[in-house]
């Protein structure tokens, strides 16, 4: 009997590498990859490209290209039925990677305030690890709001324009820069007191 409950909870759970050489998990490793990549080039091209310009435009250009492939995997495991517990667990984290590591680099190179990334780190890192928390409590996901959409949108379009190194096209171009960076942390922090709202408020946390 012991070994027939043990079999029955064995089968209903999922392993969490099961699946794990999906297609969709493939694009999520990729889009780290790139990440890992985008970093080094980031790094290497010093504050604002004074190291290494076409390092700067490289960086740049895979920033833009990680941040359009944002939804690929989730769109390509859910279109063909392959969604997985890795997929799950990484594609977030993939995410949140490449925006959290473009803030603290742009800080650390004084490229940004402080301020701004604190913010930007204490709701993305702590919503997502209320997310896990959630999950793994039974409760039931979340979607992400409108506002938490335009947040992603305006974050990838913010901190796009302040990597590439055209700096100094206009007197207007930083400090519309710095306004669309503004408008993605307003998103931020609300759609994060919106996204704490709904768990603490909702009966599908257990």
């Amino acid at each position: 009997m012991q070994e027939d409950s043990k079999s029955t909870v064995s089968e209903r759970k999922h392993p969490l590498l099961e699946g794990w050489n999906s297609p969709p998990n493939f694009v999520t490793y990729t889009r780290i990859v790139l990440v890992l990549v985008f970093m080094g080039l980031y790094i290497s091209a010093g504050p604002w490209g004074q190291g290494n310009i076409a390092m700067r435009w490289v960086a740049a250009g895979l920033f833009i290209l990680a941040a359009s492939t944002d939804k690929l995997d989730g769109y390509l495991a859910r279109k063909f039925d392959q969604i997985t517990e890795l997929g799950k667990l990484l594609d977030p984290i993939a995410d949140k990677l490449l925006i959290c590591s473009t803030l603290v680099i742009a800080s650390v190179f004084h490229e940004l305030w402080w301020w701004i990334t604190v913010l930007f780190l204490v709701r993305e890192l702590g919503i997502t690890i209320m997310r896990f928390f959630v999950i793994d409590n039974g409760g039931d996901v979340i979607a992400a709001s409108q506002a938490g959409k335009y947040k992603t949108l305006f974050e990838c379009v913010g901190l796009a324009m302040l990597l590439l190194p055209i700096q100094s096209i206009g007197s207007w171009y930083m400090p519309v820069t710095l306004g669309i960076i503004m408008v993605a942390l307003i998103l931020c922090l609300y759609s994060g007191a919106r996204y704490l709202f709904a768990v603490f408020g909702s009966h599908s946390f257990r």
